[in-house]
């Protein structure tokens, strides 16, 4: 680790814990406004701001610091109590789609609302299920939406927000609509697992009434009166697949919200202009797409027989809450595999207006994530990809003449367009912040609004002038005084394998000061430079943190991402201790003065570092983490359950290697002091987890304390809450790190 010259006055007590964000932020078909998701009176709502004759003034190359403060004549809309966790801009203006979060839990609901508030509506908010709206069509008000049942089976359907009228499209378990192309046309699917899942294509049947196979001329023709089973929580495209509804991001955001009428469609397609050095090898043989970890000989219920290009590695005998069906599906009829035949996965994708051209985001025969064009031959064609970088994102404009890349560079985001019909690419500038965590394309194709965020500067909304590369912050908080920033570090695990982290230190330290190992989620997710108040009021304190990037994290290949599957989990928690190591043997860290803490899988990482590494931890916390591989399999969602085979390995087949893995089962090497978070309504990691490390620690004799929000799910998405979530804990290890109060 490097060492920062120069002292810095630490940040204050209660630092950026009121500040308010803005994510996933649509554009008006017509450049009017933005609509965003804000939490400025304290919970997320829909806000939409107005732009006016702002961008008649644009000034080309505009530098951070001519960014403007939001305009005061921006209003919420009324979507009623509950949470909101995403919002679109319908091609037409007339209305939003909205994500709505009831309770604050984990089943979310798609409603459909006015920009002005009015006619506010439900549009799928199945019992027992959940919804999400992956992207308007183009046609009309009609909207691409995911449904998964109480039992787990996803449905992918058209919805016309104007009649509410509705069409099935595709059904299964372990699937997620992608993309439908404009004529309603051709379809884009993607199945499977974690780390494992692939994209197919199919041809749309004829409507009825409509022998040709056309599509309706208004899209109050689609079929009603169609059941639908469900609905889906977007856990399952986000890779951790215990989160919310939240476009995430680490999340894909669609980029294709507002597609619109548009001119036709680049002529002679994709592919044909592409050199033919750069098209992929697509190799013979069945597919054994297995990551690193499994058994080499697995049970006789893992099925490797399927037609080329599919995996469905989640055998039978799934616990008993789980359907038949929740082992994931084949291919349904006339479904035609993408990049078939090689190891991989592909987790977000886009059809071309015309559905002759799928838009991939893949890793599929490569280590890190690219750009990949499939044409209608089958071929891929990577249009674009780095040595040094995955694409983390992308976002195609509704002509699909050209895309935004969004590039993840060590934790970093930087930003390059590329023209389709040539592969041309050039970056953009440099971001006035570090990490980009949602990007869509204004309907003209001249802009893309993204919402960023830096360790000082909470999330915001940017324009982003194409041409120019000129940036304009729109809506969001400014930066935070005082707030202090990251450093990236580099060092090597016991094994010689390279992890990095994010290191804050306390400002104006002399010496080695007390430090948390903070662990993220996922655990294909990344620690990446994002606003945290938990990190500010820790560093104000007079506690460091390192949040650190250990083996299966994404951001850094797909070897990595797969070095903690299954068996391989022993070394990602040896990965933990290492990190300690490293801040003692670099003279940062008080060896006798280094806490842990994580939230979800970084939850789970905590409880199994303490009990592996008693002596190392002065104290931990435990945020929405598994206890018990058994009882999390039995009693969380069942497409999650189903999707995390692949992950943490098979509940009935790998029983043995699961109860390893546990903590709970190793609790009588607990020693350290223990805080456990939790929300009352998380379906994903339910509250018996938290429950059972109360017990078992309790049992012992170990100090251990339980907050409790009972209006959060598996996020804590209430301003008040994380203000008290964040004093909570940094009291907790101010008390256990003895560090005083003028530290």
């Amino acid at each position: 680790m490097t060492e920062i010259l120069g002292a810095r006055s630490r940040p204050s007590m209660g630092t950026g814990l009121t500040a308010w964000s803005c994510r996933a932020p649509a554009l008006a078909p017509d450049l009017s406004a933005v609509a965003f998701v804000g939490d400025r009176d304290g919970s997320p709502r829909v806000w939409v701001q107005p732009l006016g004759a702002e961008l008649e003034a644009w000034l080309p190359g505009e530098t951070p610091e001519a960014l403007q403060e939001e305009d005061p004549g921006a209003w919420p809309v009324d979507t009623g109590p509950e949470p909101v966790a995403d919002v679109s801009w319908s091609p037409d203006a007339r209305r939003l789609a909205v994500l709505v979060v009831p309770g604050g839990g984990e089943h979310t609901q798609v409603w459909t609302v006015r920009p002005d508030g009015g006619d506010l509506r439900p549009l799928s908010a199945p019992e027992g299920g959940s919804a999400s709206f992956v992207r308007w069509t183009g046609q009309g008000e009609v909207l691409l939406v995911a449904e998964v049942s109480s039992s787990g089976r996803t449905d992918a359907v058209l919805i016309d927000a104007a009649s509410g009228s509705r069409e099935v499209i595709a059904g299964g378990a372990l699937l997620q609509p992608a993309a439908v192309s404009r004529d309603h046309r051709r379809m884009l699917l993607r199945r499977g697992p974690r780390g494992v899942r692939r994209m197919y294509v199919a041809d749309l049947p004829a409507l009825p009434g409509d022998p040709a196979g056309h599509p309706p001329a208004h899209p109050g023709g689609l079929v009603t009166g169609l059941s639908h089973p469900g609905g889906l929580v977007s856990g399952l495209s986000h890779p951790d697949g215990l989160v919310t509804g939240l476009s995430h991001p680490g999340g894909l955001v669609s980029g294709l919200s507002h597609p619109g009428d548009l001119p036709s469609d680049p002529p002679g397609g994709l592919c044909a202009d592409l050199p033919a050095a750069i098209r992929l090898d697509l190799p013979s043989g069945d597919l054994h797409d297995v990551p690193p970890g499994l058994p080499a000989d697995p049970p006789a219920g893992i099925r490797f027989d399927l037609p080329a290009g599919h995996l469905s590695d989640v055998p039978p005998g799934l616990p008993a809450n789980l359907p038949d069906e929740a082992a994931g599906d084949l291919p349904g009829h006339g479904e035609r595999p993408l990049l078939a035949g090689m190891t991989g996965t592909t987790d977000y994708g886009i059809l071309s207006p015309d559905g002759t051209t799928a838009y991939l985001l893949s890793d599929v025969g490569r280590d890190r994530a690219a750009l990949v064009a499939v044409g209608e031959d089958g071929a891929g064609v990577v249009l674009a990809e780095r040595p040094d970088a995955e694409l983390d994102q992308f976002a195609l404009s509704a002509d699909g003449r050209l895309a935004v890349l969004v590039w993840n560079a060590s934790g970093r985001s930087e930003l390059e367009v590329i023209e389709t019909a040539t592969g041309e690419k050039r970056p953009l500038p440099p971001l006035p912040a570090e990490v980009v965590s949602s990007i869509r394309v204004s309907l003209d194709g001249s802009l893309a609004v993204l919402a960023a965020e830096g360790p000082g500067h909470p999330s915001h909304v940017l324009l982003c002038d194409l041409a120019t590369g000129g940036y304009r912050r729109i809506a969001g908080s400014g930066r935070i005084p005082g707030a202090a920033g990251a450093e990236l570090v580099r060092f090597q695990a016991r094994d010689g394998m390279e992890l990095t982290g994010w290191l804050y230190r306390v400002p104006g330290a002399r010496g080695p000061a007390p430090f948390v190992v903070y662990l993220h989620g996922g655990p294909e997710s990344q620690e990446r430079p994002t606003f945290n108040p938990l990190f500010q009021n820790l560093l104000a304190a007079g506690i460091g943190v390192l949040a650190p990037n250990i083996r299966g994290s994404s951001g850094f290949g797909r070897a990595f991402r797969n070095a903690d599957n299954h068996a391989l989990r022993f070394d990602a928690i040896n990965d933990v201790a290492d990190c300690a190591l490293e801040l003692a043997r670099a003279g940062v860290a008080d060896p006798a003065r280094i806490a842990c803490m994580g939230r979800s899988y970084g939850g789970y990482l905590t409880l199994a570092a303490l009990v592996t590494h008693p002596r190392l931890f002065r104290a931990g916390v435990d945020v929405c983490g598994m206890a018990d591989f058994e009882t999390f399999y039995e009693r969380t969602e069942p497409w999650i359950a189903a999707a995390a085979v692949s992950e943490y390995g098979h509940p009935v087949a790998d029983r043995e290697l699961l109860r390893a893995l546990s903590p709970l089962h190793s609790f009588d090497r607990l020693a350290a002091p223990l805080l456990v978070v939790h929300g009352a309504r998380d379906t994903n990691v339910p509250l018996y987890e938290a429950e059972q490390a109360l017990q078992a620690a309790r049992a012992r004799e170990v100090p251990c304390e339980l907050l409790l929000f009972e209006d959060e799910g598996h996020e804590i998405r209430q301003i008040a809450n994380r203000v008290t979530f964040v004093k909570n804990v940094v009291e907790w290890f101010r008390w256990h790190l003895e560090v005083p109060d003028s530290a």
